[in-house]
């Protein structure tokens, strides 16, 4: 059977420590003698992971290391979310309604969309999550500011990172278990076999941009 990207990560066992990163690229320049600064901030924004996964036995590891090995390195992409913050903080969690991106064109670190609930105070709270698109078009944003919806079910967001395309009108804004796209951040697959038939894997990825 053909291996299709982006795979959906195993669910035998979890992580018991997730590193997640938000890469910026900002140039700073400094004058050796007045020590002031010129800084320029670019448009490069990223997310990246580095996973332990918990102690686990043969039967689960091998489902993780066969995972791992049809990405071949750093070749094919797999779509995973932050796991501790799958649920919301706001009310988004128990009433999402049916958010959609509002009208075209939209850049910058805003998404508009409508179909929430009408007049909802913190539909998202600050560090919640949304993901637009799906497949090898997925990404993961996180929400900078508490929102609400208004008596049109119209929220604004401010997220991290900025968007890198215009979504298309009426693309469906995910609220829940919101996931981004990755690579590994390496071309080397490795696990550890530990007494009493344990097994620890641990991997590192970026966001596939």
């Amino acid at each position: 059977m053909a291996i299709v990207y982006p795979l959906t990560l195993p669910t035998t066992r979890g992580a018991s420590r997730a590193r997640i990163s938000a890469k910026n690229v900002v140039a700073v320049s400094m004058s050796p003698f007045t020590l002031s600064q010129q800084v320029q901030k670019h448009p490069g924004a990223a997310w990246e992971v580095e996973v332990d996964l918990a102690s686990m036995s043969r039967a689960e590891a091998e489902v993780w290391s066969s995972f791992l090995l049809k990405l071949g390195g750093r070749y094919g992409t797999f779509l995973m979310g932050d796991p501790n913050a799958e649920i919301p903080r706001g009310a988004a969690a128990m009433s999402p309604g049916t958010p959609l991106v509002r009208g075209t064109g939209q850049t910058g670190q805003e998404i508009i969309f409508d179909g929430a609930p009408t007049s909802v105070t913190g539909y998202f709270l600050a560090g919640d999550y949304l993901q637009i698109g799906s497949g090898s078009s997925t990404r993961l944003h996180k929400v900078l500011e508490d929102c609400d919806s208004d008596a049109d079910g119209i929220v604004s967001a401010t997220i991290w990172p900025a968007l890198r395309a215009s979504p298309a009108d009426n693309a469906a804004i995910i609220v829940s278990a919101a996931k981004g796209i990755w690579r590994l951040n390496d071309n080397t697959i490795a696990w550890e076999e530990r007494p009493g038939d344990r097994y620890g894997l641990s991997f590192s990825a970026s966001e596939a941009i």
